[in-house]
């Protein structure tokens, strides 16, 4: 900033001349040597279409580097148990402020992690309880459902007067954990008929368990136990036998001299398997555990998951298991009710955190909600609401996506909070595609033009007039507004949901149209996951896209993903007459160097580590001698650089013609997926790349009825005519297309629309419409009636 040439005016502190994030020569993933200005103490918006670069530039280098700095300020003891991070590829950053990161990653799905748990709230109704509950049972782990309690005695040896004396002792550790469940609020069942084929003997290979086979380690394990014959049918076995099978203690046997455990297959199941959460084991492991295992609330604490001590204990009636299912808002209200000096500090805070969640959009949830099953938005709101309050000024905020599940109702309350965060005097930058959001930016900052390669610059900054008339891609959709179908498609038949009560659901009865595109829609809380996840049998024949993220590490890429890569390898290994393996950089090919990573890692102790292509393979991941072999006039490591748009010309037609390859590039293709290269680590794919390729390999599945959980998330405006175009093929081609949706673009390109409401939680749960588009429109008799009304221009 220039100094005031006024006399009257006093000169500028130098300390105030520090007023911009200065960025220069950043070149993270595809930023092409990018350098921007960004004003402090407003609020900036990054648009630009799906995997053009947006958060490599606001997530990967400026956040990044401010962790990266505050980390460095700690002591390298401290460092050492902290999670080291190497210096972004930026020239110059320079203004940087704290930086708090509010993203989109789902909260743990540790089974015994709730909303209560993940926001200390249940810390604080804890010590309430300990302190006013009658009657008195403990302190206040007696009300934490992760603590069990524990006692014991015995002799302990003490000096005293320098002698050494026995004394007895006893000691009591009172937890409110229940004992039949430990804490988890079901019991879970094993169904023996799944584990093992009674008609075969074990040698035969009588066990259906996943990896539970005879020729390995578990083979010499039972044969070498002597617990039982290994050629006798297993509906033969003795009772001894039978226990010994399924139940057996932990026992140290020895097996061709090596010493073992032997343990029985019910105790191993539950620790391998059922102590995780479902949904992060192996899809082959995780269908044998649904098959298997069935999953009932908890008899005894009813799926409060407290020990009957722990909710004996009440205050004015209520339990802190009443507490915990109530809604967050009446258990705001209830609070309120109580005039306890004694912990006047302690209500106050609470009542602080339960009230963000409300004004954030959050009070239909309840504190027993296990945070695995809270969808990217909601986990997102949840975790800002530890910094609505927060007394910090002068930090850098970064959102990804806030509206991400939101209802265009809620939207403006976002806003509102986003705007006030900046005008306590914070730097608020937020990666965003709706229109709505964008409208409150103080500065826009456009990437593109295009998605990967053909991303990366920086195509506009200023603000959002001036995006309107810029004529980038956003610019031009900014306005874009979809026209109500004229010709709605008949449907084909209907899918039947009777008497459903998950969650809030009222006894909710409706027919889902087939054969068409129906959208589910409603305020976020509404019911609408309950209704579809949670209600539509599962003889259906559904396939069912959700926003669960991709397991996948540095070493998986698209090719991987989708199965592309056996096809390739096989095409390779054929036209060369080698074995398949070769082409496999995590096989035989892989470079011996880098083993078959492309980067050689050092590790710097307490410094960051650093990563260096590997010389030998020159990052290409494979074997020099492998690199010979060609199909089509190219080697493996230049069909992994091609983008999926020259790929599916490559495996068309020629020598390289491979029709599985080109199938699965095709619908790589269809959604959106053209830019991205077959052999890019996922970890670099944005959170909309990683839905879409979630959907084209589900666009394989033999399914009739897709159900797509919010797929326009992390699309750009241009992106969504796409997935329009693509959903249509789908309907089509004769599949049923059910889509959960906020997006009014989807709304108005549907067959059918179901509503939920009116409200969230207990004032949700109903259907408040159903029919097309354009009878919703003409009614306006709902929430999402009004916004579509005034989407359309009706």
């Amino acid at each position: 900033m220039s100094k005031s040439t006024d006399p009257q005016s006093p000169a500028l502190h130098a300390a105030d001349s520090h007023d911009m994030i200065r960025v220069h020569g950043a070149r993270v993933n595809n930023l092409k040597d990018v350098s921007i200005e960004l004003p402090k103490r407003r609020l900036t918006v990054f648009t630009g279409v799906s995997g053009s670069g947006k958060s490599s530039l606001v997530f990967s280098t400026i956040a990044a580097e401010s962790q990266r700095l505050i980390n460095e300020t700690y002591s390298a003891f401290v460092q050492g148990f902290m999670p080291t991070l190497a210096r972004p590829d930026v020239d110059v950053l320079d203004g940087l402020t704290t930086a708090i990161i509010v993203d989109q990653k789902r909260m743990g799905s540790n089974p015994r992690s709730t909303v209560g748990t993940a926001t200390d709230a249940n810390a604080m109704l804890r010590i309430l309880w300990s302190r006013l509950g009658q009657p008195h049972i403990g302190s206040s782990q007696a009300f934490s459902f992760n603590v069990a309690s524990i006692s014991g005695a015995g002799a302990v040896q003490i000096e005293k007067a320098g002698k050494t004396v026995k004394e007895r002792r006893d000691f009591k550790i009172v937890g409110g954990m229940c004992p039949r469940c430990e804490g988890m609020g079901v019991v879970n069942d094993i169904d023996l008929s799944q584990l093992y084929d009674e008609e075969k003997s074990l040698g035969e290979g009588a066990l259906t368990i996943p990896g539970y086979t005879m020729d390995g380690w578990y083979g010499r394990i039972f044969s070498g136990s002597g617990f039982f014959d290994m050629d006798k049918p297993i509906k033969k076995f003795s009772k001894r036998e039978l226990h010994d099978l399924l139940h057996k203690e932990p026992t140290k046997i020895k097996v061709e001299g090596i010493n073992l455990t032997y343990e029985g297959l019910i105790p191993k199941i539950r620790k391998s398997m059922l102590s995780k959460d479902v949904e992060s084991l192996q899809p082959h492991v995780r269908a044998f555990v649904e098959r298997t295992v069935t999953f009932t609330t908890c008899p005894d604490c009813d799926g409060t998951r407290l020990s009957e001590e722990a909710r004996s204990s009440k205050i004015k009636g209520i339990s802190i298991a009443d507490a915990c299912s109530m809604e967050i808002r009446d258990l705001a209200e209830w609070i309120r009710g109580l005039d306890e000096p004694s912990v006047a500090p302690l209500l106050g805070k609470l009542l602080h955190t339960l009230d963000s969640f409300v004004e954030i959009g959050l009070g239909y949830l309840s504190l027993e909600r296990p945070a695995g099953t809270l969808s990217g938005g909601e986990a997102q709101r949840t975790k800002m609401i530890r910094h609505l309050g927060s007394a910090l000024t002068d930090v850098t905020y970064v959102f990804d996506e806030p509206t991400i599940g939101l209802h265009p109702h809620d939207i403006q309350r976002m806003n509102d909070l986003l705007l006030r965060l900046r005008d306590k005097g914070n730097t608020v930058l937020v990666v965003e595609h709706k229109p709505e959001a964008i409208a409150i930016a103080d500065h826009v900052v456009d990437i593109g033009p295009g998605a990967g390669t053909a991303g990366g610059t920086v195509c506009f900054e200023g603000d959002l007039d001036g995006l309107r008339s810029s004529g980038t891609v956003t610019g031009r959709h900014l306005d874009d507004r979809s026209a109500l179908k004229e010709q709605v498609r008949t449907p084909k038949g209907k899918l039947e949901i009777r008497g459903a009560t998950r969650h809030n659901l009222r006894d909710v009865s409706v027919d889902i149209p087939l054969g068409v595109l129906c959208v589910v829609t409603g305020v976020a809380g509404s019911g609408k996951s309950s209704l579809i996840h949670g209600s539509i049998p599962a003889s259906a024949g559904v396939v069912s896209v959700d926003q669960a993220p991709i397991k996948g590490s540095r070493r998986s890429n698209p090719a991987t993903y989708t199965g592309l890569l056996d096809p390739i390898r096989k095409a390779f290994a054929k036209a060369n007459g080698v074995k398949p393996a070769l082409f496999s950089a995590n096989s035989e090919g892989a470079c011996p160097t880098c083993n078959g990573a492309g980067v050689v890692y050092v590790d710097l102790g307490m410094m960051a580590g650093v990563e260096n292509p590997c010389e030998e393979c020159e990052g290409k991941r494979f074997q020099a001698s492998v690199l010979e072999y060609h199909l089509g006039g190219k080697d493996i490591s230049e069909v992994l650089a091609m983008p999926v748009s020259e790929a599916v010309e490559f495996f068309a037609a020629g020598e390289a013609r491979t029709p599985a390859a080109h199938a699965i590039l095709e619908r790589l293709a269809d959604v959106g997926l053209g830019y991205i290269s077959l052999g890019q680590p996922l970890t670099t794919l944005s959170g909309g790349e990683r839905q879409r390729l979630k959907l084209a390999t589900h666009m394989a599945d033999k399914g009739g009825v897709y159900v797509l959980d919010e797929p326009t998330t992390g699309l750009h405006l241009a992106d969504v005519e796409q997935l329009l175009a693509l959903m249509d093929r789908l309907v089509e081609s004769g599949k049923s297309v059910i889509v959960i949706e906020h997006h009014q673009a989807v709304m108005a390109h549907a067959d059918w629309i179901i509503d939920l409401g009116p409200g969230a939680g207990h004032d949700g749960g109903k259907i408040v419409f159903e029919g097309t588009p354009a009878d919703l429109v003409a009614a306006r008799s709902t929430l999402t009636g009004e916004h579509l009304a005034a989407y359309v221009g009706a």
